[in-house]
């Protein structure tokens, strides 16, 4: 079942082999992708993916986790874009794009140069989140957003997605989950607002569905929303599956069609071990009691492993990250592991193993 095809709206993909949005922190410093992310994420598509989800895009430029992150707030980033999500539907695979806003983890350096906070002086800026509390100690205080700064958020997701339809992006994925912006305003260990936007369950999750339903309206009748969510932040009192279970129900009456489960990321004393498949069972339970296709991420590594996932009814799709990154060809080697037909390019049909 994993190399089976799977319809959201009217949008077909080949399998159930998606590439996870994956950051690579090398993009121009104004949010230009380059042409890393062409080879990179073309790359993922000749190797056989169902759908190739591109990097968390800012929606704004304080929305970027670091100077080198992709944008898409502006035509320059979405014309730069169409070739990108040409190649990638040339290869037979879907092109996708995460919109995402870093709230207080935003104005970090690369990795490899650390990761750690940067001002303005450095290419940074100051962050911004639901209440101002820093995400860790070294990192600065977020400015707390306004009533109406939050209003603009749900805006610029919206026009973000309206120049995704412009690039050429055949699906969206909406990031509220690992502790950025919407992911802050869930929790209540981090969102300490009186506003319409804090207190309650349902003042929590406003800005969530808010900025799910406006993506929805903005983007393509026919074409699939997934949004990304922490099913779980692994601390005490803090948001949970019983909550995700409860916001999925909320994004699938918003017009969402998939819940990508992850896990963790917003509070650094997380009490997080992860062991292989580890959020396969947050997947399982969301599908089962919201009702509504999932896709499970995290240490699916093993073809057997990924297709029981999906044979199971655990999860309708596996998302892998690392792994694909290790091998951009991963799901031509599943389906021969798995004894499954899958296309390979042209170009490639002379390295196709043979049957015996």
């Amino acid at each position: 079942m994993l190399l089976e095809p799977i319809t959201l709206r009217e949008l077909e993909m080949s399998n159930r082999i998606w590439v996870s949005p994956m950051c690579q922190y090398s993009a121009t410093d104004q949010g230009v992708p380059t042409d890393w992310h062409l080879v990179h994420l073309g790359s993922r598509a000749v190797g056989g993916a169902g759908m190739v989800i591109a990097e968390a895009a800012g929606v704004a430029p304080e929305g970027r986790i670091s100077p080198a992150d992709i944008g898409i707030w502006s035509d320059e980033q979405a014309e730069a874009f169409k070739p990108i999500t040409r190649f990638i539907a040339e290869q037979g695979s879907v092109p996708a794009i995460q919109l995402a806003h870093a709230g207080r983890k935003a104005s970090t350096n690369r990795p490899w140069l650390g990761g750690k906070p940067i001002g303005p002086t450095d290419q940074g800026w100051q962050p911004v989140g639901p209440s101002p509390m820093a995400f860790h100690e070294g990192y600065p205080e977020p400015h707390e957003l306004t009533t109406e700064e939050v209003r603009g958020v749900v805006d610029a997701f919206a026009s973000a997605a309206q120049r995704a339809t412009s690039a050429g992006f055949q699906a969206i994925e909406v990031h509220a989950a690992h502790g950025y912006l919407l992911h802050q305003f869930l929790s209540p260990h981090t969102n300490l607002r009186t506003d319409e936007y804090g207190g309650s369950f349902e003042a929590r999750t406003k800005l969530a569905v808010d900025v799910a339903r406006a993506v929805r309206e903005s983007f393509s009748a026919n074409l699939p929303v997934l949004v990304r969510i922490s099913a779980s932040e692994y601390v005490e009192d803090g948001w949970n599956l019983e909550n995700s279970i409860a916001l999925a129900g909320l994004l699938k009456d918003a017009g969402i069609d998939m819940i990508d489960v992850s896990s963790g990321g917003n509070l650094p004393h997380q009490q997080l071990k992860p062991y292989p498949g580890y959020q396969v069972a947050f997947a399982r339970e969301i599908r089962a009691q919201a009702g509504i296709p999932t896709a499970a991420v995290g240490l699916v590594t093993d073809p057997c492993q990924a297709e029981a996932v999906v044979a199971s009814g655990d999860a309708d799709v596996v998302l892998m990250g690392r792994e694909l990154l290790r091998d951009p060809y991963w799901p031509l080697h599943a389906a021969e592991a798995l004894g499954a037909e899958i296309d390979w390019p042209l170009q490639y049909q002379r390295a196709k193993p043979s049957k015996s």
